[in-house]
Parts: structure tokens; C-alpha cells; sequence
């Protein structure tokens, strides 16, 4: 079969949007789960981050949908925030020819009483987290009796973060009659229950569950009671120079404490966390994926649905249970035939996890002595963008081609010294060239946006 989009029985606005956004060829998880899933079956797929899961269920979405009805006609689950915000981005970005289609994401930070008033003027398809979900179904604010299509995104992380019996909950409240899509990076027995329990005669879709773990350079090293995992941490980033890395550990304060030590020393690192609140882990992720931040420290939880593109390195500061969730962290680099590195650290009596790797991935682990990575050459890499805040958004009608326009002509900036640009409800963050992120706030202090006066600065 063909992995043009076009062989797929989709609406001709669909196609000509794929067109338009550059989608010629089709994911091996979308070449094999889409032709199942526009015939209206249920599937329980794994499918790795960076594979195009959302484009594979959300074009089945967007195709099923009857934009005239202003009822829920699907409803999708993440285990975050941030990758409940990813999927709904993604999914307008699908659906922008389809006119007034109404997507909403449902998520903490957000007070319920504003989520309770949009859902009252109709949504299509409705984005959230099972918490939150959940607590609106509850109150009656949420009404999923007509949902066609029923999405878990990231099913595994969900039921490692507890949220099993949320999901079986909310699941009472949909029809019995319904489409269910489970998509799960992992494969763990858990998954296989919870498609029992949710989903009829589902279609198992396996395809391309590992990354190209050749294009990455992995190495392991054993830390030792009396040495400094910040101290080897800071040692590997100035032997290996990577542009942006993803530090992964386990707890918040982790998360904290690695950070600071690495901001104290003159690096560009920040954290998240599951205690910082939407306003300020929003704003963390859009300077790491805007170039602004060299090194972004996450627990586990905090990083599912993370979307950044060409990711040098990724650090396991400590390594993660499962030789899955191993391949699914590094998984982060080397992408699309760049190279990618990816270092590990371990504590004495974990090399039962080493050789779980070693299985699953039928290659020998590269263990390196911690003893010997020295202080090479201090890691003084300056991100090539800083952002700017300005004090409006969607609710003010800004557009990014409105920013552009007054950075050009009243900031007097290249168009090339604009980066990512982000327009949220009430704010906007911009990335410009770190030499003139001094020139644009200072002229649009006292400039106009759309002949209007807004609050710039650092963000």
C-alpha cells in the first residue's frame, strides 16, 4: 500500500490542509492504524513519542466529525498539561479548514468556571487531563453522552501516574456504542487489562516501537556512594558541548537541586515539576523550545509531551524502571538521521537494569568510568535566543504576523532575528537573536503592537 495520505478515504479539506502543512508521506503509525481507524474500529497501538500518534488518531477524529453538531464528539486523555495543550495545538492545526471547529483543552490551572462557560457555547472535540475530566462530569458541566470516539494518548503514563481508576470512571459516563483509541509508548500487562475493560474487539497495531538507537551514542556510567552525580553531570557537559539537553530524574527536589547547581555555574538551566504552576511551566517549556534554555531538568512526569524538535543530548540522572521507558527517554535524541547522545547514570546494584536494556535492545551497554571524565573545558555555551514577554494575546486578536510586523518596523529588527513565536490567551512570548532581544524591548516600550501600547521585557 501506498503511505501517500491521499489512497485514505479523508475529506478533501483534510487532504488539502496535509498538503499545505507540508505532510507528503504517511508515519509507519499512521500507515498502519489510520486505514483501521477511518473504518471506525477500535485499536490499541504503541507507538513511540515522535512518531505522528496524533496525526493518526486526530485525522480519524477530524474525518468522522460532524462540525454542525455542537455536542462532544470526541473526547481525548492525556496523562499532562503540556501534552493535553501539544494534542489540542496539534489537533487545530489539523482541523483549521473545517470552519468554527471548536477544540477545548481541560486541565488544572485553569479555574473549572471558565472551562464550565466554554463547554456551554458547544465543542467538537474536548482535550484534557483525567482529573479534571473527570471533576466536570461530576458536576454536570460536561456532557460526553454523544461522543463518537473515545482517545487514551500516553495510556501507560497515565496508569503509572494512578489514574486507572479515573479512567474507568470516566469511561461510565460515555456511550457503550463508541470508537476506543488507546495509544501507549510502552506495552506493559497493565495496557492489555485496560483495553479489556474499555475497548471491543480491538485491532493491536505495532509498528517502529524502537528508535533508531544507532543513531545515538549511549553511555553508561557507575556512580559510586562518594561521588558527585552534579559534579560528573557538569563534567559531561563541557567534554560533550551538547546545545540543549533534557536532564531526567525522579523527584521534584531532584529537579530543583540540579538545576540551581547548574545555574549557579553559569549555565542556562532551568526545571519542572508537577509544583510549579500552568503559567510558569508553560513558560519554562516555550524558552526550552524556542532556544533560550540549554539545559531543561524534568521529572518523568512533567516531561511526557514534550515537542522538541532536534534534541542534542539526554541525561538519566537516574536510569528509569523498564528497559522500555529507557528506549522511550533517549528516544528524545537523534531524530530524523541526526545523531544524538545519551549518558546514564547508575548506583551499584542496578546493573540488573543495564542488562534489561541489554535484552531488549540486543546491544551491549557502553559502560564508561565515572573517575575518569574530567573538567575538559568548562560548558559556556550561550543559547543562541533569549524571549521576550508582551502583555497580550488571543483575547487582544494579536497574531504572530502582528508581533513580526512591529518588530520589523518599529523594533527595526531582520525578520531573521525573529525565532518562535507563541500566542496564548492573555500573553505572548517571542524569540529573538540574543543580541538584539535588548534592542526590541527597548523600541517596543515605547512602540506600538496593532496601534496598541503592551508591556514588553524578559520573560
Amino acid at each position: 500500500m501506498s503511505d501517500k495520505f491521499d489512497v485514505l478515504p479523508l475529506k478533501k479539506n483534510l487532504l488539502a490542509n496535509l498538503k499545505n502543512l507540508d505532510f507528503h508521506s504517511m508515519t509507519p503509525i499512521q500507515a498502519e492504524s489510520l486505514p483501521v481507524i477511518l473504518a471506525r474500529k477500535d485499536v490499541i497501538a504503541q507507538a513511540k513519542t515522535g512518531s505522528g500518534k496524533t496525526a493518526a488518531y486526530g485525522l480519524g477524529i477530524l474525518n468522522a466529525l460532524d462540525i454542525s453538531n455542537k455536542e462532544v464528539f470526541s473526547l481525548v486523555l492525556c496523562p499532562t498539561r503540556e501534552l493535553a495543550e501539544q494534542v489540542a495545538k496539534d489537533l487545530r492545526s489539523l482541523g483549521r479548514t473545517l470552519n468554527n471547529l471548536k477544540i477545548l483543552t481541560l486541565c488544572g490551572g485553569i479555574s473549572e468556571s471558565i472551562q464550565e462557560k466554554s463547554l456551554q457555547s458547544g465543542v467538537h472535540i474536548a482535550v484534557g487531563t483525567p482529573g479534571r475530566v473527570l471533576s466536570l462530569l461530576e458536576n454536570d458541566a460536561l456532557n460526553v453522552e454523544q461522543v463518537k470516539i473515545f482517545t487514551l494518548d500516553e495510556a501507560d503514563r497515565m496508569l503509572e501516574m494512578g489514574f486507572n481508576e479515573d479512567i474507568m470512571k470516566i469511561s461510565s459516563f460515555l456511550p457503550k456504542k463508541r470508537q476506543s483509541l488507546l495509544f501507549s509508548a510502552t506495552y506493559p500487562e497493565t495496557i492489555r487489562q485496560l483495553s479489556a475493560k474499555i475497548q471491543k474487539s480491538a485491532v493491536e497495531i505495532k509498528v517502529d516501537i524502537t528508535h533508531a538507537a544507532d543513531n545515538i551514542d549511549q553511555r553508561f556510567y557507575e556512580v559510586k556512594p562518594d561521588q558527585d552525580k552534579n559534579h560528573l553531570l557538569f563534567k559531561i557537559l563541557g567534554q560533550f558541548r551538547p546545545d540543549r539537553v533534557i536532564v531526567f530524574c525522579r523527584t521534584k527536589k531532584e529537579s530543583y537541586d540540579i538545576s540551581q547547581f547548574l545555574h549557579n555555574r553559569g549555565i542556562f538551566a532551568k526545571c519542572i515539576n508537577g509544583d510549579l504552576d500552568q503559567s510558569e511551566r508553560t513558560k519554562v517549556l516555550i524558552q526550552f523550545s524556542n532556544e533560550s534554555l540549554s539545559v531543561l531538568v524534568a521529572t518523568d512526569v512533567a516531561a511526557r509531551g514534550l515537542d522538541i524538535q532536534e534534541l542534542t543530548a539526554v541525561v538519566n540522572y537516574s536510569l528509569p524502571s523498564g528497559a522500555e521507558a529507557y528506549i522511550h527517554r533517549i528516544g528524545r535524541t537523534g531524530r530524523a538521521g541526526h545523531k544524538g547522545l545519551a549518558f546514564s547514570f547508575y548506583s551499584p546494584g542496578e546493573e540488573h537494569r543495564l542488562e534489561e536494556i541489554e535484552a531488549y535492545t540486543r546491544k551491549k551497554c557502553k559502560v564508561e568510568d565515572a573517575t575518569q571524565v574530567t573538567y575538559s573545558k568548562k560548558y559556556d555555551l550561550v543559547p543562541p535566543m533569549q524571549t521576550m514577554f508582551i502583555s497580550g494575546g488571543k483575547k487582544d486578536k494579536l497574531r504572530p504576523g502582528d508581533i513580526v510586523g512591529a518588530l520589523v518596523g518599529e523594533a527595526k529588527l531582520d525578520v531573521n532575528d525573529v525565532g518562535n513565536i507563541a500566542v496564548l490567551n492573555i500573553l505572548s512570548y517571542v524569540a529573538i537573536r540574543s543580541h538584539r532581544i535588548e534592542q526590541a524591548i527597548e523600541k517596543l516600550k515605547v512602540g506600538r503592537i496593532k496601534k496598541r501600547k503592551f508591556k514588553v521585557g524578559h520573560a
